[in-house]
C-alpha cells in the first residue's frame, strides 16, 4: 500500500464547497437541499477509506473563521428548507470547529427547517445535545457506520464498534435527533459479491436500531492509500443494493454514484 499525503490547496477563509442538490425528505417530497462544505482542520481520526482529508487544513482554524464561511456560503445559495453542513470530519469537534461558531452558525440558519450534519459516533455527547436544544431547525446527525463486517471493520481505523455505533444512535434518538447512517459499497477486503452482501448486512443493521436515512457509498481510490488492484464497485451492483434498502420500507435510502450520471 502506497501512502500519499498531498492535499488541494483550499483557502481557510472560504467554504471549499457550496452548491443545491434535490434528496427526498422524510415527509415523501423531493424537495432542494443546500449543502456548504466548510474548510477545517483536518479529522484526527484518519479512515482508511476517506478521502475528505483533501480539502482540510492542517492547523485549527480561529474562532469565528468556519461561521463567516458559512454566512457567506448562506449569502450566494438559493431559498431553501433544508441545510447540509459538512465538515470533512465532525461537526462537535471542537478543533474543527469551535463550539461559539456552533451557536453562530445555528442563528444563522434559524429560518431553515432541517439542519443535517456530521459526526463520529464516539463525539456524541453533550455538546450536541445542548446544541440541538439551542437550534431552530430539526437536527439530523450523519454518522459513518461503513461496514457490520466484523473481520473489516476493525481494519478501517475507524477507532469505532458497532456497539458505539449503536450508543449514539440510541442516544441521538433519546433527544429527538434524526440519524443517518453511511454504508460501504465494497472495502478493499471484499469482493463485489461479498461487498453486496455485507452492504446490505449494514442496511439492516441500521433500520434494526432506529436509522432511518441510509447512504450507500461505493469505496473509491483514496489518494493516500492505493490498494493493489481494487476495483470499484460496478453502478449496477449498487443499484442493487439500494433497491435491497428500499424493499424493507424502513425508511430512505440512498445511493450515492458520484460522478457516474
Amino acid at each position: 500500500m502506497q501512502r500519499l499525503t498531498v492535499k488541494n490547496n483550499v483557502n481557510p477563509d472560504a467554504a471549499y464547497g457550496v452548491f443545491s442538490e434535490d434528496e427526498l425528505t422524510r415527509s415523501g417530497e423531493i424537495e432542494p437541499h443546500n449543502i456548504i462544505l466548510t474548510t477545517n482542520k483536518e479529522c484526527p481520526f484518519k479512515c482508511v477509506m476517506c478521502d475528505l482529508w483533501q480539502n482540510t487544513l492542517d492547523e485549527r482554524v480561529d474562532d469565528g473563521v468556519v461561521a463567516k464561511q458559512v454566512e457567506d456560503a448562506l449569502a450566494s445559495l438559493p431559498e431553501a428548507s433544508h441545510l447540509k453542513l459538512y465538515n470533512a470530519g465532525s461537526f462537535f469537534d471542537r478543533q474543527s470547529i469551535p463550539k461559539q461558531d456552533t451557536f453562530q452558525i445555528a442563528d444563522l440558519i434559524d429560518n431553515y427547517e432541517t439542519l443535517i450534519v456530521e459526526a463520529h459516533p464516539k463525539i456524541i455527547g453533550q455538546s450536541c445535545f445542548e446544541f440541538a436544544e439551542y437550534l431552530g431547525p430539526q437536527l439530523d446527525v450523519a454518522m459513518g457506520l461503513e461496514t457490520v463486517d466484523p473481520e473489516v471493520l476493525p481494519k478501517l481505523n475507524k477507532s469505532m464498534t458497532l456497539d458505539d455505533f449503536e450508543r449514539a444512535t440510541h442516544d441521538l434518538l433519546e433527544h429527538d435527533i434524526f440519524v443517518r447512517a453511511f454504508v460501504l459499497l465494497r472495502t478493499p477486503w471484499h469482493t463485489e459479491e461479498e461487498g453486496a452482501y455485507w452492504a446490505k448486512e449494514s442496511i439492516d443493521f441500521a433500520h434494526s436500531i432506529g436509522v432511518e436515512c441510509v447512504s450507500v457509498i461505493p469505496l473509491r481510490q483514496n489518494p493516500r492509500h492505493i490498494y493493489e488492484a481494487f476495483i470499484p464497485p460496478r453502478r449496477e451492483v449498487l443499484d442493487e443494493v439500494v433497491s435491497y434498502g428500499l424493499s424493507k420500507q424502513k425508511g430512505r435510502v440512498f445511493g450515492d454514484a458520484w460522478d457516474d450520471a
